[in-house]
């Protein structure tokens, strides 16, 4: 359970079990489950990421498209602790395909901005043989690796109490390092989060968990993020496998590979802006 933030003054219920609740109006009420490690009264870009990917998946289902190619995150800025409004607009549909946009409102104020690509689910008999197949897995199987404990966790509630971790490899933080992360909470109270929002959520944190530059004298800001999917995530557990790469004037890239405990589903990509801090 975790408190709610008040909004505008109001004062929520005062337990949760979930990162978010929706409310009669369409909205979503902040937890405190969203909480960052970068400042109080800022989510974390994880949770937001999936509760917009939920609001497209479910437009596209309507449409009897049930798999979620591709999303990317625009972040404008820092998403509050607060209520949440969620627009999403279907920009082209298909027989099999659609394209989806959808803006994310917080205090009167665009905080993100998304995109996605939509696909129909057929059965298909893929060839025996083929380069990169069978795909792999993650580094190291879920039952054997470690509980991994998050780097900026405190006493207060926040993301660190939202997934829990589990080090496939390397070291968290410190390098290219595979984290398995699974959802200690709903993401919307009352609902069991599907694949995609699993996903987006732990995806988020691949420019972390591969940190290669020191924390106090860097700052490396990711202000999108891009998940292609080659298939639906299947189970609680989701691992991402990271490593951050750095260019010469200030840029830089988070990649990594998704997998689930059957194999791998996707990539995720990053974009760095790094400074060094005042």
């Amino acid at each position: 359970m975790s408190t709610l933030s008040s909004v505008d003054g109001q004062e929520p219920p005062a337990l949760a079990a979930g990162a978010y609740v929706a409310l009669a109006g369409g909205n979503y009420l902040s937890t405190d489950l969203t909480r960052g490690p970068w400042h109080p009264e800022h989510q974390h870009g994880g949770p937001p990421i999936a509760l917009a990917a939920r609001c497209i998946e479910r437009a596209a289902a309507g449409l009897g498209l049930s798999h979620i190619a591709r999303l990317t995150a625009n972040l404008l800025r820092p998403i509050p602790i607060a209520e949440l409004e969620i627009e999403v607009q279907t920009d082209y549909a298909g027989r099999n395909v659609a394209h989806f946009s959808a803006r994310m409102i917080a205090r009167g104020k665009d905080v993100a901005r998304f995109t996605a690509v939509a696909q129909r689910e057929t059965g298909l008999d893929i060839p025996p043989g083929l380069p990169g197949h069978p795909l792999p897995q993650a580094p190291q199987v879920l039952e054997q690796s470690a509980s991994a404990p998050f780097l900026f966790a405190s006493k207060v509630t926040g993301y660190h109490d939202l997934i829990e971790g589990r080090i496939a490899q390397g070291v968290s933080f410190r390098g290219p390092s595979a984290v398995w992360f699974r959802l200690r909470h709903a993401l919307v109270a009352g609902e069991e989060p599907g694949g995609l929002e699993r996903v987006a959520v732990a995806a988020d944190s691949g420019n972390g968990i591969s940190a290669i530059l020191d924390f106090h004298r860097y700052i490396f800001v990711n202000s999108d993020l891009t998940i292609n999917l080659l298939r639906k995530a299947r189970g609680e557990w989701i691992c991402i496998d990271a490593c951050t790469l750095l260019g010469p004037d200030g840029g830089g890239l988070a990649e990594a590979r998704i997998f689930d405990v059957h194999g791998l589903i996707g990539r995720s990509t990053q974009s760095l802006a790094i400074r060094l801090r005042d």
